[in-house]
C-alpha cells in the first residue's frame, strides 16, 4: 500500500511542479497561489520562489520513494525520519490551503492538500 501511496505522491509532485513552473515563468496563475495576492501573474522579483518550492518538493519526493520502498539501497534513517518533516509540511499546508482568502487556492489546493497529507501520514504509521 506504501508503495502506491508513493506513487500518488510523486504524481501530484510531477502536477505541483509544472504549476509552480508556470508560475515561475509568468503564467497568471497567481490566484491560485500566495493566498491570491498577486491574481495575475508574479511579480518578476518573486519569480524565484517557485523554484525554492520545487527543490524542497522533489527532496519530499526522495524522502517519500525511500519510505514507501519505491527505491531502495538508501539510508533507512533519512526516509523514517524524514517523513514525518514531509508529513508535518503538509499538515500545516493543507491548514494554510484551506484557510487562505483565495477562493481558488482554497477550492484547488486545498483538497490535494489535505489528501495528499493522509497519503504520507499512512506511510509514516505504516
Amino acid at each position: 500500500m506504501t508503495y502506491i501511496l508513493g506513487i500518488y505522491f510523486i504524481i501530484i509532485s510531477v502536477i505541483v511542479t509544472l504549476f509552480q513552473l508556470a508560475l515561475a515563468f509568468g503564467a497568471p496563475l497567481g490566484k491560485f497561489a500566495n493566498g491570491g495576492k498577486f491574481p495575475g501573474s508574479l511579480p518578476k522579483n518573486m519569480r524565484f520562489l517557485p523554484f525554492i518550492q520545487i527543490a524542497i518538493l522533489w527532496f519530499f519526493v526522495y524522502i517519500v520513494s525511500i519510505e514507501s520502498n519505491i527505491i531502495s539501497n538508501q539510508p533507512s534513517a533519512l526516509g523514517s525520519i524524514g517523513i514525518w518533516f514531509v508529513v508535518a509540511f503538509f499538515f500545516l499546508g493543507s491548514i494554510l490551503n484551506l484557510s487562505t482568502p483565495s477562493k481558488p487556492e482554497r477550492i484547488v489546493w486545498g483538497p490535494v492538500n489535505v489528501i495528499t497529507f493522509i497519503a504520507v501520514l499512512l506511510i509514516a504509521i505504516l
